[in-house]
């Protein structure tokens, strides 16, 4: 890369996902920053750029002049993978994040966030990232995302802010066709289909039963007595829920029978839960998160993932190395852009960047996408209504028909 590359600063960077798409697309990654040891050590192992660490306040921050800033703060107080905490202090940095990207008025940012994001708090996290950013003159889309759609072996949804200092910024098109989740058919049918997990991980050799495994990470722990005869009775595509009763985990029994209001979990409780999961080899896998490397069975062998199997899921590189205990490495690859996502979106920005003209335009709500169905939740619905209220004064005429 060169010195007249566009420049990118990385916030909440941990394992690099993002700084490794917008790397590939041409872009020089100046600055990054994370609160985890784990995260900071793994950036450093794998970037030339060193990450910095900051605690989570983001007090004292002092950025570089660059003309991107990219960032998915941290997700847990209001993912639907674990315990919504009201009081978790990490949501507010979704507000950090875009009065940052306010203050320094970069060219362009990239916002990544689970779909809870959407929902959580009656959308208040929405408003807290679109009003700062609204208002400094930035022309956004705002859309939730399957990375399957975009080339990823896995079914992600995840929501994706971009958005561009005065110009408006271009979304990629999906490149591939995705079965096997909902709404993966709405975004394309006609393109290549997304590469299944039995593709994804097939060049890999045999995995070793103890650390560190080659390529690092590419290991796992035998199975034994109960554990083995659940992996052993569960067919491609199955759960917990498929198994005898007798077989059931004591926690998944216990929150087996909870219902789930409009798609969204209550109080301190992940969704409907799933348990141990055989992926099915011929489909994108399900989400890679913390726990899918114990909770996820191979497709047609009778052990769990390897975290170079998940990481392949997530397209890292093999030679990308996770540092930290097994659990921190685990935590970093489940929170962690995929690479391959992250360079669709920064490929187009590249191009978008190229080729915009400085000028003085106001912000604009571009396009605010939070499904493609027809139809949605009435938490969902209640966020939209929301959003066009508070932000009607941003959304021009000849837009409104991009919004779903």
């Amino acid at each position: 890369m060169g010195g007249n590359d566009p420049t990118a600063v990385d916030l909440f960077c941990g394992a690099g996902g993002l700084s490794l798409g917008f790397e590939r697309a041409g872009f020089r990654v100046i600055c990054a920053v994370d609160n985890s040891t784990a995260a900071v050590l793994t950036y450093n192992q794998n970037f030339s750029c060193q990450a910095t660490a900051l605690d989570l306040s983001l007090a004292d921050l002092r950025l570089p002049a660059a003309d991107v800033i990219v960032g998915g703060p941290p997700c847990q107080g209001f993912s639907s993978a674990g315990m919504r905490r009201p009081g978790d202090p990490r949501n507010s940095l979704v507000a950090k994040f875009a009065n940052i990207v306010a203050e320094r008025r970069p060219r362009a940012f990239v916002f990544e966030n689970v779909e809870g994001f959407l929902t959580a708090h009656g959308g208040a996290f929405v408003l807290d990232l679109l009003a700062p950013l609204l208002g400094a003159g930035y022309r956004i889309h705002l859309q939730k995302v399957n990375a399957a759609n975009f080339g990823v072996p896995q079914h992600r949804k995840r929501v994706i802010a971009v958005g561009g200092l005065g110009f408006d910024p271009s979304l990629p098109r999906p490149t591939h066709t995705a079965f096997g989740a909902p709404g993966a058919l709405l975004a394309s049918e006609h393109l290549p289909l997304a590469p299944a997990v039995a593709e994804a991980i097939r060049s890999l050799p045999e995995p070793a039963c103890e650390p560190p495994g080659n390529p690092q990470g590419h290991y796992y722990r035998p199975l034994r007595d109960e554990d083995l005869e659940r992996a052993q009775a569960l067919g491609p595509g199955q759960t917990m829920r498929d198994l005898p009763d007798a077989l059931w985990h004591t926690s998944y029994r216990r929150r087996a029978f909870r219902r789930v209001m409009d798609g969204t979990p209550t109080e301190r409780r992940g969704g409907a839960p799933a348990g141990i999961r055989r992926l099915s080899g011929d489909q994108p896998s399900k989400a890679i998160t913390a726990a899918a490397k114990s909770e996820f069975l191979h497709p047609s062998e009778h052990r769990a993932l390897t975290l170079r199997e998940c990481a392949r899921l997530q397209t890292f590189p093999d030679q990308h190395l996770f540092l930290g205990r097994p659990s921190d490495q685990a935590g970093l690859l489940g929170n962690a852009v995929p690479p391959l996502l992250a360079f669709r979106f920064a490929q187009t920005l590249f191009h978008d960047l190229e080729k915009a003209e400085a000028g003085v335009r106001e912000g604009a709500l571009l396009t605010f996408v939070p499904t493609l169905s027809d139809g949605c939740s009435p938490a969902l619905k209640q966020v939209k209504t929301l959003v066009e209220k508070a932000f009607a004064r941003f959304v021009e005429p000849r837009e409104l028909t991009l919004w779903r």
